[in-house]
């Protein structure tokens, strides 16, 4: 089952910060042209169709039970795998800016998708992803109908971080201390690395 994509209008929107890390400054207003991206992550049971059409190596935690459920996001997948599955889908990553355009639901200068209470506000905050990430869908959306935006795993984007050695990705981690970033918060591995909080999700 292909994954549902949420149309996002073209427009303006602020991105970036100017009290955040160096790499988010400075706020700037940056034009998106109108794009579609998956209401979700990629899940373990869409990234499994994906496998078996293309006989395409699985992922280190694929078969670990703290990982394989079929509604969890599939981890441990690294940028080229992340691209391979979009080639085979007809999709491919989102930009930097379109991902925080997307985050932030249509509304500027919020440093989270909800608005400023910090994520500890959050409903059941503390209990939430003791050992690995939750299955999608399992929280309210933001303003677009989007969701787990910010949180549950790294979602790597299209963008160079680092020129031939770094691949951006957005979005916070179940394994960090804090575990929900900020709107404009942003990150980066060497794109063969495959990690157990780094996941994506598509766009058109």
């Amino acid at each position: 089952m292909p994954p549902i994509l949420v149309p996002i209008e073209e427009g303006w929107f602020l991105m970036g910060s100017d009290d955040g890390p160096e790499n988010e400054r400075p706020a700037r207003r940056v034009w998106v042209d109108a794009f579609a991206l998956a209401a979700c992550q990629t899940t373990n049971a869409e990234y499994a169709a994906f496998l078996t059409a293309t006989g395409h190596a699985v992922p280190p935690l694929w078969n670990d039970p703290a990982f394989n459920d079929p509604q969890q996001p599939v981890v441990a997948v690294s940028w080229f795998d992340a691209v391979a599955y979009c080639e085979w889908l007809g999709v491919r990553l989102p930009t930097e800016a379109e991902w925080e355009r997307a985050a932030r639901g249509g509304v500027d200068g919020l440093p989270y998708p909800w608005g400023n209470t910090p994520p500890q506000s959050r409903l059941d905050y503390n209990k939430r992803w003791r050992a690995a990430p939750e299955r999608v869908r399992q929280q309210e959306p933001n303003a677009f109908g989007l969701y787990d935006m910010c949180e549950n795993v790294h979602e790597w984007c299209s963008d160079w971080f680092t020129a031939g050695t770094r691949r951006a990705s957005r979005g916070g981690s179940w394994r960090h201390a804090i575990k929900i970033s900020r709107c404009a918060a942003r990150s980066s591995l060497p794109p063969q690395f495959q990690y157990a909080d780094y996941g994506f999700r598509v766009a058109r």
